[in-house]
């Protein structure tokens, strides 16, 4: 088992320079399966390590809604900076760092997946998304990748209480991350540093009745997740993407 650390690895900084984006995320749900490592490692460049704790890989599934993004030095501007993200990932290793390696990440904003696409090599895909919450408390979210393969995602959730989840060493390992991994043109690894405050977690429950855009990506996954939490909102900045060493 191998993770990551609160302070980084080897007490690095999570970027080079200074930060290139500020975002939001809010009402965030992390949902969690095991995976054999084979499924995900033709899905992966091999200069990369899967990570595993607990002797399996991790596939996370996470929806939330992005606000206030924007630039460096730059206000946000309207409903650019406000949409819906559901992203699909898991763990990586290179050079000794730990990071979140995506599979995909939908939004509901185009110039969002341009710039994603682009600026920090991301695959990011276009999707039709909402996301509400109710009166009792229950966030409705959808969402439809655009395109011909069926790729989505349907379901409810909620934080089951108003206190703090309980501490443990899965959850830290999942959601403790400093930074992801991408890469170049010429498939060479490229870092970006995200940097926040300590995750204010909740205990959440699901009920989810598509979870089609897993399949898509080349995966599958079965029953229940494994591991769920909450987060109502947390304040992010990150990098763009570098070479290190």
């Amino acid at each position: 088992m191998s993770g990551p650390r609160r302070d980084g690895v080897d007490g690095h900084v999570p970027g080079t320079g200074p930060w290139l984006v500020f975002m939001r995320w809010e009402d965030l749900l992390f949902l969690h399966w095991r995976v054999p490592i084979e499924a995900l490692r033709p899905l992966i460049p091999d200069a990369f390590d899967i990570e595993t704790f607990d002797g399996s890989a991790w596939l996370g599934v996470v929806p939330f809604r992005m606000a206030h993004v924007h630039p460096r030095f730059l206000p946000p501007v309207g409903i650019v900076s406000d949409f819906a993200e559901i992203n699909v990932r898991t763990y990586v290793r290179f050079g000794g760092r730990p990071g979140v390696w995506f599979l995909s990440l939908d939004a509901d904003d185009r110039l969002a997946c341009a710039l994603g696409r682009n600026a920090f090599r991301l695959p990011y895909r276009r999707a039709v998304m909402s996301a509400e919450e109710g009166s009792d408390g229950w966030i409705d979210y959808r969402s439809d990748r655009v395109g011909r393969v069926a790729a989505g995602f349907r379901g409810r959730f909620r934080p089951r209480s108003d206190g703090p989840a309980p501490a443990d060493e899965l959850t830290d390992w999942l959601t403790v991350r400093d930074g992801l991994w991408t890469v170049d043109r010429q498939g060479r690894p490229l870092w970006a540093g995200i940097r926040h405050p300590a995750w204010p977690l909740q205990a959440a429950e699901a009920e989810i009745s598509d979870i089609s855009l897993v399949a898509a990506d080349g995966v599958s996954v079965e029953g229940p997740p494994v591991h769920m939490a909450f987060s109502r909102a947390l304040d992010v900045v990150g990098w763009r993407p570098v070479r290190l060493g």
